[in-house]
Order: structure tokens, then C-alpha cells, then sequence
């Protein structure tokens, strides 16, 4: 290979690069697949994706990215194939594995995220209302003002029930889950003051799928 590169070759590899030629190669065809799990449903139309499990159904649209979408295997397996696609492009296909992935999960198990209460002096008292739709936040740093954050679209929170100061969000979809549980933490943030020294707030403790 390097008796067949040719001089300007050479001297793009003598400055530590690729030659351009060579650094924009794409790949023919690439492809990934994704099985699916036992008591999911899915359908996939023009790259939209609607998964149903025991806990309700969920969509995911794909069609902003350039690439092909289908079910092999008599619907037991997903597919995503992409065509003359550079390396950073097929990032892609991993990625729509993966959200298809957390759809299956999210309809089978639910997602889970358990918040701490954190506090120095002031406690902060939490309150649930709304029926889990919406959390109260009071006196955080001794201020008198309710932070009030409602949940995304199907995402409830509650108290728990073994350990102090603790709140629990749960949803199907992972998005909706996480920003809510985002709202939360952004609701408590330290304005004008030293943030290594007064680390009050609502903070994520742990995360992951609801085992049945």
C-alpha cells in the first residue's frame, strides 16, 4: 500500500493525516439488529415506530434520519441498514437500536428514577399532589417561595415509602422520566452563593427499569 501511494499521499501522511481520498471513505452497506422480546408488539411504518407491552403503548418517529427501518424474521427481529454512510454517520444505526431498545423495555418494565432530598439546615418538605402528577417543593435554603413541577405526560411521582427524604418518579417512556426527574433538579438549584459549600438540593440517587 505504500509503494502504490503517491507523492501528495505521502506528504498528507508525513503531516500525521489521511489523504482526502481516503478520509471521506464510505461504507457500502451497514446494518444492525435488534431482537424482539417476548409480549411486545411492534409495527413499523414509513420509519415510525409504535411498540405495545402490558404497561401501554409507545411511538417513536425516525424519519429524520437517513436510513432504512424494517422488521425480518416474521416480526421477531428489527432492522436498520444504512447505505454509503461515512463512520460518524453509523453512529446512527447503534442509536435507533438503542431508543427502539429503551421503547421495549419501557412498555415491559417501566423506568425508575429515585431522587434524594438534600439538605444542611432547612428541610426540605415535599409534597405530591395532583394524584402523582405534580410535586410541591418547600423551604429549600429557608425560602418562602413553592416550587411547584408538574410531571411530563405519563409520568407520576411518589413518596417513598422505606427511606426518609425520598421521592420516586417512574414512567414508560425514558424521555418523558428523565426530564421530569431534570425539572426537579433544576427547581433547586443554588442561585449566588458558594455551590461547593451549600449543596442543598434535589438530586438523582439512582436510576434504571422496574424489576417485576
Amino acid at each position: 500500500f505504500w509503494l502504490k501511494a503517491t507523492s501528495s499521499d505521502l506528504t498528507w501522511r508525513l503531516h500525521g493525516f489521511l489523504p482526502p481520498h481516503l478520509a471521506a471513505m464510505k461504507t457500502l452497506v451497514q446494518e444492525e439488529t435488534l431482537k424482539v422480546p417476548k409480549g411486545v408488539k411492534i409495527t413499523i411504518k414509513a420509519k415510525m415506530v409504535e411498540v405495545s407491552g402490558k404497561h401501554g403503548t409507545l411511538k417513536r418517529d425516525f424519519k429524520h434520519l437517513p436510513i432504512e427501518l424494517y422488521l425480518a424474521s416474521s416480526g421477531h427481529e428489527v432492522r436498520a441498514k444504512m447505505y454509503f454512510a461515512k463512520s460518524k454517520q453509523l453512529s446512527m444505526l447503534r442509536s435507533v437500536c438503542s431508543h427502539i431498545s429503551n421503547l421495549f423495555d419501557g412498555v415491559q418494565k417501566k423506568f425508575e428514577y429515585k431522587m434524594r432530598l438534600v439538605y444542611a439546615h432547612f428541610p426540605i418538605n415535599a409534597t405530591i399532589t395532583n394524584g402523582g402528577k405534580t410535586v410541591e417543593i418547600r423551604n429549600f435554603l429557608g425560602e418562602k417561595r413553592v416550587r411547584t413541577i408538574n410531571m411530563l405526560e405519563g409520568v407520576k411521582v411518589e413518596k417513598s415509602t422505606g427511606t426518609k427524604d425520598e421521592i420516586i418518579i417512574t414512567g414508560t417512556d425514558i424521555d418523558m422520566t428523565s426530564r421530569s426527574a431534570a425539572l426537579v433538579r433544576q427547581s433547586c438549584l443554588v442561585k449566588d452563593k458558594d455551590i461547593r459549600k451549600f449543596l442543598d438540593g434535589v438530586y438523582v440517587s439512582s436510576h434504571g427499569t422496574l424489576e417485576d
